[in-house]
This record gives structure tokens, C-alpha cells and sequence, in this order.
């Protein structure tokens, strides 16, 4: 397994092979070398593919979409709107992390940075504040919730990996994300503040807003999102022991509104709202929704990759072993953190981190006492803190950061590097506080 761990880092992260066909050769690996058997290694990689796609296949295919849709019709820009209207024009560095924080909900961190780029340009313009201090209180806002909350793909993969509830995974990374962003955004305004970059623009403000025209509402623009999560978090509380919602006819029908397909199907049938006109541009194969679902595809193949990495190790007893000579030593959530933060460190993708990393610790959580269902939902957090720390020059969201907001590569290591250790440290400090709590 270690070789395999090398091999993926390597193939990867230096030779930039796609993690798709990397993660395949790693289970081949690891199945035929530890003496699973031919057969039974082909059968394993085609089970844990089919197996984790089966849950979540639908759900990162329907986040996607929504996703694109909010990029496309403006969405994303009147929920900065209305968070602008709420936290004032002026305090322009929090509102670009909170703002950031919301839109990467459901969008990548590196689409939301390109979306929100022209915005905070423009604000900081305005302000008179230095570009990048609101760049990297909107890089680390992004990023917070990239790693954190589903129904970002990451995470929703990293959860059918160890086979944790996504409404709990939800609710404790809302919890942890905070902490997280406000994190990024006091390391943007006490250090940013050091390099100054003049935030060159053309549009104004109030340009920009015309160039888009009619924006949606705001509440049709959160609505997407705000939606789903809130089925998906009703479900989970159906589903606990005490049966709040009892056990016949309202827990019946909230396990089906709240299940993850159904809640994000629905947000796709919401966000339709947001287009100016609901027609074949919009819906069809080469409109909103089919450009979403080729998003949608490079991220459920990696997934299913993972899945049949994470398969493999658990037919062949290598995670069994592993997880039960590491207990001994009593790492708990420490584990999952320093993995994926190897893994991001090395190869670049969070993504990948978060993948990769869950379909490893998959077989050992019972031996290090992380099966409960707060133990799996902790350990998705803790390996998304991990897929923070850190971003640099083998990241593609390093590059958009810094060349978006004109830094140089050496500003970017001091800026968004640091930005997103910090960030990633005190995330796990936060689900440390909340495994002494929880576990």
C-alpha cells in the first residue's frame, strides 16, 4: 500500500497522469500484488466502482448542475448582492469571505474565484484596499467550504468512502468551515495588508452589475442550495435513534424528500428558475445542463476510481492490518488530517486528497475507533482539513488565485500558501475540540 500511496503521488502529482487512470492502476496494483487473486481483483475494482457511485453518482451529477446554473444566469452575483446589502460595501474583506463561503457550496473554489474575480476587483477598487487582502479572504471563504460541506463533490465523495451520514457531514462542517474562514480571513487583513497590489479594473461596480443585466432574486439564487441542505440535514434528524418524527408516515416521506438524490434533484429543478427562459440552451445537451453534467463527469469517474482503490484494500485485509497496528498508537482524527495533507501537499488536488484519503482509511476505522456514525462523519472533516494544508504551485487554484489578483509566485507562497495552513490547522483543531465532544 505504501507503494501504491508513492505511485499515486508520483504519477500524479509530478507526471500529471489523470487521477482516474491512476487510481485504477493503484487498485490493479494492490490487488494482484498482495495476492487477492486476478479474478478477484478485477471483480473488487468493478464492485467498489459500482458501489460508490451507486450513492452519490446522481447526487454530484445534480450539485454540479446547480452549480453551473448559478455561474451561468447571475446567481452567484445576486447572492453576493444581497449579502453585500446585509454586511455593508464598505467592510469589503468579510464580505468577500462570506461570500465565498456561500458560492463554494455548490461550486468549485477555482470557478468561484474566475465568477467573483471582477467583483472584488471592482469592491476593492472602490474601497481603496489592496487586492490582496480581499483576494485571500475570498480564496480562503471558497476554500473553507470546498473541503468541508457537501454537496461540493469532494466531500459527498469522501462520505460515501467511509460510509458516513451526508446530513450529519453537513451540519458539523457548517460547524467547522466557520472557524475556518474566519481563520483565512484574519491572516488576509493582518498580513495581506503587507504586500500591496493595486486593484487594477476597467468596471466599476455598478458596471459590472449591468453587464449581467436582470440578476435573479436573491431568494431564487439561494434557494438551490439552501433547499437540499435543509431536506438532507431533516433526514438525518428523522433517522436518529430517538425518532423525533416517529417511525410511520412523516419519517417515511422525510428519508424521501431528504435522501441526497432526491434533495438535490429537486435543487436542479429550482435553479431552473434562475434562467431567463427555460428552453434547449438551457436544458438540453448542449446547454446549462449538458456543460454541468461534462463537469460533473472528470469528478464521478475519479470518485468511482477511488471507490475501487478503497474496495481493493478492504478485500485484501492490507486496511484491516494497518488501521489495527496504528490504534496502538492512537492517532484518531490526527491520522486522516496528516494523510491528506501529505496527499494534497504532494499531488496538488484537494479533490484527489479527499478521494484518495477516504478510500484508504475505509477499512481501518473500526480499529481506530472511528465507525460511529460521528467517528465517519468527523473523519471526512478531518481529511478535508488535511486537503487544505497547503496550496501551492502544483494546485491549479494557486494559479487561478494569484493570476486572477496579479501576484506574483512569490507573493502567492506568502499569501495563499500560508493562508490555506493556517487554515487548514485550525480547521482540525475545531474537529479535534469536536471528537472530544462527540467520541
Amino acid at each position: 500500500m505504501a507503494i501504491a500511496i508513492a505511485l499515486i503521488i508520483v504519477f500524479t502529482g509530478k507526471y500529471r497522469i489523470h487521477a482516474f487512470l491512476v487510481l485504477l492502476a493503484a487498485a490493479y496494483f494492490v490487488g494482484i500484488f498482495s495476492g487477492l487473486g486476478l479474478s478477484k481483483t478485477v471483480d473488487a475494482i468493478a464492485a467498489g466502482f459500482g458501489g460508490t457511485l451507486k450513492s452519490i453518482g446522481i447526487v454530484i451529477a445534480a450539485g454540479t448542475i446547480i452549480g453551473y446554473i448559478l455561474e451561468k444566469s447571475g446567481g452567484a452575483l445576486s447572492m453576493a448582492e444581497a449579502v453585500l446589502n446585509v454586511i455593508g460595501k464598505k467592510r469589503v474583506p468579510l464580505a468577500m469571505s462570506i461570500i465565498g463561503y456561500i458560492v463554494s457550496i455548490p461550486v468549485f473554489c477555482d470557478s468561484g474565484f474566475v465568477i467573483l474575480s471582477p467583483l472584488n476587483r471592482a469592491l476593492s477598487k472602490r474601497a481603496g484596499i489592496s487586492l490582496s487582502v480581499t483576494a485571500i479572504a475570498l480564496s480562503t471563504g471558497l476554500y473553507a467550504t470546498h473541503t468541508l460541506v457537501p454537496p461540493t463533490p469532494g466531500p459527498i465523495a469522501a462520505a460515501a468512502n467511509v460510509g458516513a451520514d451526508l446530513g450529519l457531514v453537513i451540519l458539523l462542517g457548517l460547524i467547522a468551515s466557520i472557524p475556518a474562514a474566519l481563520a483565512g480571513l484574519y491572516y488576509a487583513t493582518k498580513f495581506g495588508r503587507r504586500i500591496h497590489i493595486e486593484p487594477e479594473t476597467e468596471e466599476t461596480y455598478e458596471d459590472l452589475i449591468k453587464r449581467y443585466g436582470t440578476l435573479p432574486p436573491a431568494k431564487w439564487a439561494f434557494a438551490p442550495l439552501i433547499i437540499p441542505i435543509i431536506l438532507i440535514v431533516l433526514k438525518s434528524i428523522a433517522d436518529f435513534p430517538a425518532h423525533p418524527f416517529g417511525t410511520g408516515t412523516a419519517k417515511d416521506f422525510f428519508d424521501f424528500i431528504g435522501n441526497p438524490i432526491t434533495a438535490l434533484l429537486l435543487g436542479v429543478v429550482i435553479a431552473f428558475k434562475l434562467a431567463p427562459k427555460l428552453d434547449e440552451e438551457i436544458y438540453g445537451t448542449k446547454g446549462w445542463v449538458g456543460e454541468g453534467l461534462k463537469n460533473a463527469a472528470i469528478i464521478i469517474l475519479i470518485t468511482g476510481a477511488g471507490g475501487s482503490f478503497g474496495y481493493v484494500l478492504r478485500q485484501t485485509g492490507i486496511g484491516n492490518y494497518i488501521g489495527t497496528t496504528l490504534s496502538s498508537y492512537h492517532m484518531g482524527l490526527v491520522l486522516p488530517f496528516i494523510i491528506a495533507a501529505l496527499l494534497k501537499t504532494a499531488q496538488g488536488s484537494s479533490t484527489v486528497a479527499l478521494i484518495t484519503t477516504s478510500a484508504l482509511l475505509s477499512p481501518m476505522l473500526p480499529a481506530l475507533g472511528l465507525a460511529t456514525p460521528y467517528g465517519k462523519a468527523l473523519t471526512v472533516l478531518a481529511i478535508g482539513a488535511g486537503s487544505m494544508v497547503v496550496s501551492h504551485a502544483n494546485d491549479s487554484y494557486f494559479w487561478v488565485v494569484t493570476q486572477f489578483s496579479d501576484m506574483n509566485v512569490t507573493q502567492g507562497y506568502r499569501l495563499q500558501t500560508i493562508a490555506t495552513f493556517v487554515e487548514g490547522i485550525i480547521a482540525e483543531i475545531v474537529i479535534l475540540i469536536m471528537g472530544a465532544v462527540l467520541l
